[in-house]
C-alpha cells in the first residue's frame, strides 16, 4: 500500500521500475490514492478536456483517453511481467475486470462489462441487480458503446513494453464526482461516473483497498 501519491512521481516510479526489471524482478502490485490529477492516454484529444481550470492535466503513455483521479479513489497498478505470466494482454485486462468485478460483488454491487468500452459499469436504477446487461460484450454486440443507464464506477488503462505492465485500474470509493463534469470521461460526452458512496455503500478508502488487492492477486495469478 502506498497510500496518498502524487500522479507524477508514482507515474515515473512505474516506467523506473519497468525499465531496471529482469526475468527475476517479482511482480508488484502498488495500491495508491492521488491528489486531483487529470491524465491523457496517447491518443487522447483535447477537446475531451473541457473545463480542467485549476486541475493539472498530466499526458502519460497508457492506452485511453482522459480521466480523472482524486482523494477516495482506489488506484491500482499491477506491475508484471506477462510472458512469465503465461497470458496475453487481452486476457490480462479481462482479469483486472473480473477482480474488479468480484470486488464489487464483496461489497454487494454488481458490476458490467459494456462493449466497446473496457471498464466496469453499475445499474444506476438498481446497482445490486444480476440482471444481463443487453450492451454486455457478446458475438454480436454493437461496436458503439451503450451507456443507457449506466455509470461508470471504474477505469481502466493500460502499457505494456517488452511484455510487462504498468498503468493499471482506478476503482471510484467515496470522492467529490464533480471534476468528471469537467471532462469526456475516457472520452465519451456524458458519460456519467459514479462512486460507491453514491449508490449508497459507505466504506472507507481502506477497505476497498484491501479487498480489491487481494481479488487482483487472485485473479491476475498465473
Amino acid at each position: 500500500m502506498r497510500g496518498l501519491t502524487p500522479y507524477l512521481a508514482t507515474y515515473q516510479a512505474m516506467q523506473e521500475f519497468t525499465s531496471a526489471r529482469t526475468e527475476l524482478t517479482p511482480d508488484a502490485l502498488w495500491m495508491c490514492e492521488h491528489p486531483p490529477t487529470f491524465t491523457q492516454g496517447l491518443a487522447g484529444l483535447d477537446s475531451h478536456l473541457l473545463a480542467p481550470g485549476e486541475i493539472p492535466v498530466v499526458a502519460t503513455n497508457r492506452g485511453g483517453q482522459v480521466t480523472y483521479h482524486g482523494p477516495g479513489q482506489v488506484v491500482a497498478y499491477p506491475l508484471m511481467d506477462l510472458k512469465r505470466s503465461g497470458y496475453y494482454v487481452k486476457e490480462y485486462v479481462h482479469r483486472i475486470e473480473e477482480a474488479v468485478i468480484r470486488c464489487l460483488l464483496h461489497f454487494g454491487v454488481t458490476g458490467h462489462r459494456v462493449a466497446g468500452a473496457p471498464g466496469i459499469y453499475v445499474r444506476l436504477d438498481d446497482p445490486a441487480s444480476h440482471a444481463v446487461l443487453p450492451q454486455r460484450p457478446h458475438k454480436d454486440a454493437d461496436p458503439t458503446p451503450d451507456f443507457t443507464g449506466l455509470g461508470k464506477i471504474a477505469a481502466l488503462g493500460i502499457k505494456v513494453t517488452r511484455h510487462c505492465t504498468y498503468h493499471g485500474v482506478a476503482l471510484n470509493v467515496a470522492m467529490d464526482l464533480s471534476p468528471f463534469e469537467r471532462i469526456n470521461p475516457c472520452g465519451y460526452q456524458g458519460l456519467q461516473t459514479v462512486d460507491l458512496s453514491t449508490i449508497g455503500v459507505s466504506l472507507s478508502w481502506q477497505e476497498a483497498a484491501d479487498v480489491l488487492s487481494q481479488k487482483l492477486i487472485t485473479y491476475l495469478a498465473p
